[in-house]
């Protein structure tokens, strides 16, 4: 029979195993060659790229910058983990450890999710002592970073889910995936400026509502609700976070 004291020292273990895990990436996985890469390096010259024939202000190019990083970042480490976990003739040991599936992903998306909220803040510092842009409404850029951080976390670890050892065939799948995501999302052009076209395709990207939080921060204006917003990013992580659950113990199954 489990009573009430066993079940809260199961969920209090599980906790401890999500913070381990997520410490545990953060120690071995966050300065790699192919993190930096794709998570820093790749969208800061693929923006800076688009910009350069473009005349956009700098309250377009600094949200666009700063909700670019925060994505790329954020779902830069969950693809690469668990490859790397298969290579190395770990997944499985931790797999079939006491600690849950669902404790072991939690402790990726954290991980992500950290290194994408800390990143970004180095385009944001950067743009803050570089350029005119200025805070005008911290709740909703930080909202964005966030919330924004924990979507697009629970994205990279869904993109981890199919069975394979190749890091370079998961980020082949990730950019196949994110780049879309990405061009539909008003970062380079302003939802409002988008063709029909784009616009129809807007909603489909959880980038769009990150950035259009950012965007507000910086005092922009908005093209969705505050609320739309906040509800749309909290849905396509639950999105991600179901779906990521599925797949993985799919593969968990059939490695195991």
């Amino acid at each position: 029979m489990v009573t009430a004291d066993s079940a809260m020292d199961e969920f209090l273990w599980q906790v401890r195993v999500t913070w381990v895990v997520a410490k545990k990436n953060v120690m071995v996985y966050y300065l790699k060659p192919p993190v930096l890469t794709f998570g820093v390096i790749f969208p800061l010259f693929f923006y800076l790229a688009f910009a350069a024939g473009h005349k956009a202000p700098v309250e377009v190019m600094v949200p666009g910058i700063v909700a670019m990083a925060l994505f790329f970042t954020a779902s830069a480490v969950g693809p690469l983990i668990t490859p790397w976990e298969r290579q190395a003739k770990t997944y499985e040991r931790l797999v079939t450890s006491p600690a849950s599936l669902s404790a072991i992903l939690a402790g990726d998306i954290l991980a992500g999710m950290t290194f994408g909220v800390v990143l970004s803040l180095v385009p944001l510092a950067a743009a803050l002592v570089l350029t005119s842009a200025q805070i005008a409404q911290p709740l909703p850029l930080l909202a964005g970073l966030v919330l924004g951080a924990l979507a697009f976390s629970g994205l990279g670890v869904l993109l981890a889910a199919p069975a394979t050892e190749g890091p370079s065939q998961v980020m082949m799948l990730s950019n196949l995936v994110r780049l879309p995501l990405i061009f539909v999302s008003g970062v380079f052009v302003p939802l409002a400026e988008m063709p029909a076209w784009g616009q129809w395709l807007s909603p489909l990207s959880p980038l769009s509502y990150c950035a259009d939080l950012v965007r507000v921060g910086f005092g922009g204006e908005p093209y969705f609700s505050f609320a739309v917003d906040l509800m749309a990013l909290l849905g396509f992580t639950a999105l991600f976070i179901v779906v990521a659950h599925y797949f993985h113990r799919k593969t968990r199954d059939r490695v195991v």
